[in-house]
């Protein structure tokens, strides 16, 4: 099993979804995140004041699935949220050992 972590605009995140769920993926879950990168944030105007934005918001998605769904899951993420201008965001994917449902204590990919 893997956990996959995409750093994406929050303007893609319908995108995605839909996305991962045409190619199999049954849950994630989705978090409000500030960040940068090379982007470096950008300034901005408010009345009258010209202010550093240092973070820029984005939507963390992490899912857990199956290493025989790996390789779709990434390839919908980055079709789905490529714009090609710089703050595409990235894609993290590392092992997971175990996964426990708490409710019916089933463990393994069964859980997922």
């Amino acid at each position: 099993m893997k956990k996959i972590e995409a750093i994406i605009k929050p303007f893609k995140l319908d995108e995605v979804r839909e996305a991962l769920s045409d190619v199999g993926v049954t849950g994630l879950t989705v978090t409000e995140v500030k960040g940068f990168g090379r982007q470096k944030g950008h300034t901005e105007l408010y009345r009258g004041a010209e202010y550093v934005v240092d973070f820029l918001p984005k939507v963390k998605v992490e899912l857990v699935i199956a290493d025989a769904l790996v390789e779709r899951a990434i390839d919908a993420i980055v079709k789905a949220a490529r714009t090609g201008k710089i703050g595409d965001g990235k894609i993290f994917v590392t092992a997971v050992e175990q996964v426990l449902r708490i409710r019916t204590g089933e463990s393994g990919e069964s859980a997922v």
